[in-house]
This record gives structure tokens, sequence and C-alpha cells, in this order.
């Protein structure tokens, strides 16, 4: 076995773009360079091992993608060299490598044919693709009759039943309506249990520290930093604060879930109380009140208890502090309806004057697959006597010492 699933050394990629294709056929006839190089990567150099998980972030043009593409065979690189030890399923655009024209179950046979998958082997897994995606008789007809949920499901069974070495996964942890997320998740989560080498490619940071061994960060084309997911993603998400960017995920937040997922969890009621009262907005005393989040829920029966995550946030939705369940060792209980609920309690609370907002989020029993959502925005107000708490948004435990005066600064000597 290579020591390594991937490898990548000095790797490169540049655009060529054009004000218009006249500026093209002009540079072929006349030699002269029309165009302006774009650098999507430079020098980028890696090394993955076998059954890692890297996880990637940047924002929005860094290369993130490109990487990918590259890592997955579908773009070559301009410059540098790329090793790849093993059998690549990348999840990447969604059904967007699928001929429109071809069937379903023709662009199985050529997806799977393309990543190394003889003939024999193609009918011996093309029951498993057709289980999974679910997609009735639509397996016999054009793709460009699919929905974008059709498509999402055939690309995602292909890409995890040709059972990879190497799974490449770009802003996608689940795909489709509430059963068949589940159902992705699931599979997805089993891959690393399992040793696969993923690539994760996420803006949820949240996701990003809780699956990943190691988090790559790309700016600009290239690496700003590589190491371990809380030092990199400390240090990533100090940058967009500076930058006043919105923040990146508050606690389980990901893509807002869809009414079917809904369906698999629910959040029922949330109530806000402090010491006995409530009511919107909720006074509070600062580092005297009790601030008490009651959520009650429900979840099918047939799945694994879920998590709840309850976060705090100012009133512009810059995230203060929050706690997932799972992570306090909490195990939720439900009735044999499914119905449950848990309440979170912050004693003595110690935000200073100012709104605040509360998020809730509702998820599976690993808290990761988002089931239901809820934002209370600016249903806190905290009231300050006077700035013996302190100033700022939080009071932070504190301690004064001061330094005795030399005897040589008395008196002036």
């Amino acid at each position: 076995m290579q020591s390594n699933a991937v490898e990548l050394r000095g790797v490169g990629k540049q655009y060529r773009l054009y004000k218009s294709d006249a500026a093209r056929i002009r540079e072929i006839i006349t030699g002269r360079h029309c165009h302006q190089v774009i650098s999507a990567l430079a020098g980028v150099s890696l090394s993955v091992g076998h059954g890692e998980v890297l996880g990637i972030v940047g924002r929005n043009g860094a290369g993130k993608s490109t990487l990918l593409k590259i890592i997955a065979g579908l773009m070559q690189p301009s410059a540098g060299i790329v090793r790849v030890h093993g059998r690549v399923g990348a999840i990447l655009e969604l059904g967007s490598a699928f001929h429109p024209d071809m069937t379903g179950r023709e662009n199985v046979y050529l997806k799977a044919a393309i990543s190394g998958l003889t003939r024999a082997e193609i009918d011996a897994l093309l029951p498993e693709v057709a289980g999974f995606a679910d997609i009735g008789a639509f397996l016999d007809r054009p793709v460009k009759l699919y929905s974008s949920g059709m498509s999402a499901r055939l690309a995602f069974a292909v890409a995890t039943a040709i059972n990879p070495d190497i799974l490449i996964i770009d802003e996608a942890l689940s795909v489709g309506d509430g059963a068949f997320a589940r159902k992705s998740f699931d599979r997805i989560m089993a891959f690393r249990d399992a040793g696969k080498t993923i690539l994760f490619c996420s803006h949820s940071t949240y996701h990003v520290q809780s699956i990943c061994d190691r988090v790559l960060w790309l700016d600009q084309g290239l690496v700003e930093a590589i190491g371990a997911p809380e030092a990199v993603l400390t240090s990533y998400q100090a940058t967009l604060d500076e930058a006043c960017a919105q923040p990146d995920e508050t606690a389980l937040h990901g893509a807002a879930p869809s009414p079917e997922t809904a369906a698999q969890g629910r959040l029922l009621a949330i109530d806000l109380t402090a010491d006995g009262t409530s009511g919107v907005p909720l006074r509070l005393r600062s580092r005297a009140s009790r601030l008490s989040v009651r959520v009650r829920f429900r979840v099918d029966p047939a799945l694994p208890d879920p998590s709840i995550g309850i976060s705090l946030s100012t009133a512009d939705n810059r995230p203060l502090s929050g706690a997932v369940s799972l992570h306090d060792g909490v195990q939720l209980r439900r009735d044999a309806s499914g119905t449950g609920a848990v309440t979170l309690g912050f004693p003595d609370i110690p935000l200073l004057r100012g709104l605040y907002s509360v998020q809730v989020y509702l998820a599976c029993e690993q808290a990761l697959h988002l089931y239901d959502q809820a934002a209370l925005d600016r249903v806190i107000e905290v009231e300050q006597a006077d700035y013996s708490a302190g100033i700022g948004v939080v009071a932070l435990q504190r301690r004064w010492q001061v330094d005795d005066v030399p005897p040589s600064v008395i008196g002036g000597h």
C-alpha cells in the first residue's frame, strides 16, 4: 500500500479569461496575448494519509472546488504533480456530470466505467444503485427529465456505491428529501467509520471540526494553514470576523431543513423564562438572573434519540456561546410517539447590557444531520445597573493586582 492516499506537489491551476469571442479569435490569428490569466491555485502541496478525514475551508473563490476537481481527475492542473492512490468517488456538483440525453441507467454505466469498473462489476452493482437512489421508472428515462432531487439521488448513489477508497464531498453532507438525506448521511458516516479517506469541503466549521482529523485552509488559491481542526478553524473564523462577515455557523447550522427532513423531527415549542417570568423581550439582570430555555420536540420513534443544540448571539447575529446535548453527555428521552422535552439553564447569566437572540437546533443522535431549527431574534434584554459587572458583551471573572511602588519612586527619588 502506498504511504499516502493523495499527494500533491506544487499544484497550480490557471485560466485564460477573454473579454469576448472576438478577442479569443484575434489571439489565435495574430499570436498576440488577448487574455487575462486568472490563478485559481498556486503551489499547493499536500499529503493525505489512508483513512484520514481532511476538511477544506475557505471563502468563496478560494480554490476549494478547483482543488477537489483536480484530485478527482475531472480537471488537469496547469503545474505540479498529482498522485492519487485508490479509486475515487466524488460528490461535487451533484448530477451536473450526467449526460442529459442518456438515461439514468446509461449514465450509471458510464460513470462507473470511468471509475474503472468492468461491465460485469457494474451489472452486479446496478441493483444497489437503483435501490439506494429509489427513483423508480425514471432510471430508464433521459436525465434531462429529472428533477434536481432525482439527479442528486442518482449521483450520490453512484459515487458511494462504487466503494471508493477516497471519497470527495464538496458542500454536500446530505442530499435529497428527508428520508434520503438521512440515508445518505448515514452512508457518509459509515465510510468514515470504515477507515476510508475522505476530503470534506464545507462552510460549516461545526461539521468540519466534528468529523475531520485535519483541516486545510485555502485563501486565494494558496495554502493559508493546515493542521489540527481547532487551531486552523479558530484562525479562519477570526479572519471572517475581522472582515465583518456573517458568522459561519452558530451551532448545528447547515442548510435549512426541507419539509421532508422536518417530518423526521420537529421543534414543537420553545419557552424562555427568567426568574420565574416570561415575555418578549425577556428581561434579565446581568450576573443575577437565571435564563431557562425549554424545548419540546418530536422525532420519528423509529430513529435514535436526537440531540438538541442551543446558542446565544448578539442582536446582529454574532455568536456568543452555545451548548449541544450530545457534547455535554445528556441523553434525551421520548415517549412512544417520539415526543420529548429538555431544559437548558444558564445561572447568573454573565451577559452585559443589550439585546440578544436565541437559536435552537434539533439534530440526529450524532449532532450532525439537522432535522429542524428555529431562530428567536432579539428576545432577551439584559439590564445592567452600573459598570461594576464590566463593559462589552460578557462579564468575565477577573482579578486586579496592583504592584507595590518601588522605594526609589517614593518622593520623586
